[in-house]
C-alpha cells in the first residue's frame, strides 16, 4: 500500500520560512505529478503549488515568488520551501502526488494526513 507522509509544519512568526517534506513509500513503480494543497479553517482545500515528473511547477498567485516546489525522484520526496510566510498562509498543508502502483491499475492519487502550518506572532 502507498503512504504519503509530511513533514516540516509549525509555528512561525510572519516574515519566517518553513520547508516542508512529503516522502512516498510503499509498492511504487512511477510518480507523475505531485503537489501541496492547504486547508484553512472554514475554506475549501485548493492548491498551492505542483510539479510534474519533468520538474515544471505551477503556482497559485497568493504564493508565487514565496514558495518554491521541488522533488526528489531518487527518494519519492516532494518539498516545498515557505518563505515570507504571511498569516494568511495558516492552514493544513496536504501532500498529493499521482502514483503508479500497479502494471494490473491505472495510476491514482494519495493523500498524506496533512502538516499544520500556523503564521502567528
Amino acid at each position: 500500500q502507498v503512504q504519503l507522509v509530511e513533514s516540516g509544519g509549525g509555528l512561525v512568526q510572519p516574515g519566517g520560512s518553513l520547508r516542508l517534506s512529503c516522502a512516498a513509500s510503499g509498492t511504487i513503480f512511477s510518480i507523475y505529478a505531485m503537489g501541496w494543497y492547504r486547508q484553512a479553517p472554514g475554506k475549501q482545500r485548493e492548491l498551492v503549488a505542483s510539479v510534474t515528473s519533468g520538474g515544471s511547477t505551477n503556482y497559485t498567485d497568493s504564493v508565487e515568488g514565496r514558495f518554491t516546489i521541488s522533488r526528489d525522484n531518487a527518494k519519492n520526496t516532494v518539498y516545498l520551501q515557505m518563505n515570507s510566510l504571511k498569516p494568511e498562509d495558516t492552514a493544513v498543508y496536504y501532500c498529493n502526488a499521482e502514483i503508479l502502483y500497479s502494471i494490473y491499475r491505472r495510476p491514482r492519487y494519495f493523500w498524506g494526513r496533512g502538516t499544520q502550518v500556523t503564521v502567528s506572532s
